[in-house]
């Protein structure tokens, strides 16, 4: 299957997922991976083979995938042999499979029953926020955070304007990408994967820089993208000056229209803490490590809190698997 054909297929299916496209796939091998397509009738997966040192072999890597019907057990089991069979084919030494689908026990389940077994650590975020876009604007408005709505609305009293960027405006979000990594303490990738992202997300038409202005200075900036019916908050950050004019709430609510106008049905936040709902709301006040200092931020804007099954893993190799997933993480 070619990459369009492939694309169309991911676009379409429930299962979907803007990390199992052909052009993600091309943004990580200019990092150094591998990738490989393995399509099946009503069933498919971008499978990425990251190298060990040494020759050892590599690890395959699942992300959000596979695109599948996970209930229509027949399929799923054919699909996850036929990935099975490619991985060793790249001697693989383990597999990991990290799927957009509900942690339910029939889930984990079907998992177990496969041959599977959970990880001690997910790669993406297992939890995260998601806004229903099918209401018109006002009923998306009215179920947000008073505090949230009346931030959007003091954005532009305060002068506060955002627009779509091109790319002669990425050196401007870098820039505050690197100035929100500083104050806010995580850790920023490199500039070149960035860009990549950028111009593969404007390539396919899967995603738009916004930019938020006050008298024509860049405050801050976001890349979302969108997939089918499908749209994600990817990147953010903002400058140290202006946070008051509230850009990032504007930013938020010109995403959540782009992805609207696109008929998207679904805006996913894109990872809170992995915690229950209950635990969230006990604590958010007090906590701002890790991604409970986005989580404030992110819960104002009235969506529901989803959990997926997380990062289940298969050995390949008589070793045991903690010892591949020690190998990938210090390639």
């Amino acid at each position: 299957m070619n990459s369009g054909a492939w694309d169309a297929f991911v676009a379409a299916h429930p299962a979907g997922h803007l990390l199992q496209t052909a052009g993600w796939g091309q943004v990580k091998a200019a990092l150094g991976w591998d990738r490989e397509i393995i399509a099946q009738e009503n069933g498919g997966a971008q499978l990425l083979y990251k190298p060990l040192p040494l020759h050892a072999g590599t690890v395959a890597y699942l992300p959000r995938g596979p695109v599948v019907d996970w209930q229509d057990r027949v399929l799923l089991t054919a699909l996850l042999t036929a990935i099975e069979s490619a991985a060793r084919r790249r001697r693989a030494w383990a597999l990991w499979l990290e799927p957009e689908w509900p942690d339910l026990p029939a889930v984990r389940e079907q998992l177990h029953a496969l041959g599977w077994q959970p990880a001690p650590h997910p790669i993406q975020p297992p939890r995260t926020i998601q806004i229903d876009l099918t209401p018109p604007e006002e009923t998306i408005l009215a179920r947000m955070k008073q505090k949230t709505r009346y931030n959007i609305r003091l954005a532009a009293r305060r002068g506060v304007t955002t627009r779509e960027g091109t790319l002669d405006d990425f050196p401007a979000f870098f820039r505050l990408m690197q100035e929100t990594g500083r104050r806010d303490e995580f850790g920023v990738r490199r500039e070149s994967y960035y860009r990549r992202v950028l111009e593969m997300l404007r390539r396919t038409g899967n995603g738009t820089l916004l930019l938020a202005e006050i008298d024509g200075e860049i405050v801050a900036a976001i890349i979302v993208a969108a997939l089918g019916a499908k749209s994600w908050y990817l990147y953010g950050a903002s400058a140290n000056s202006h946070r008051r004019a509230m850009p990032t709430y504007a930013l938020q609510w010109a995403a959540i229209r782009w992805a609207k106008a696109r008929s998207c049905a679904l805006y996913d936040l894109w990872g809170i803490p992995d915690e229950d709902e209950a635990t969230l709301e006990a604590n958010f006040t007090q906590r701002s490590d890790g991604l409970w200092g986005v989580y404030r931020f992110k819960r104002g804007f009235g969506g529901r809190v989803v959990r997926y099954v997380g990062l289940w893993t298969k050995s390949l190799h008589p070793l045991n698997p903690l010892l591949s997933w020690w190998l990938w993480k210090h390639a």
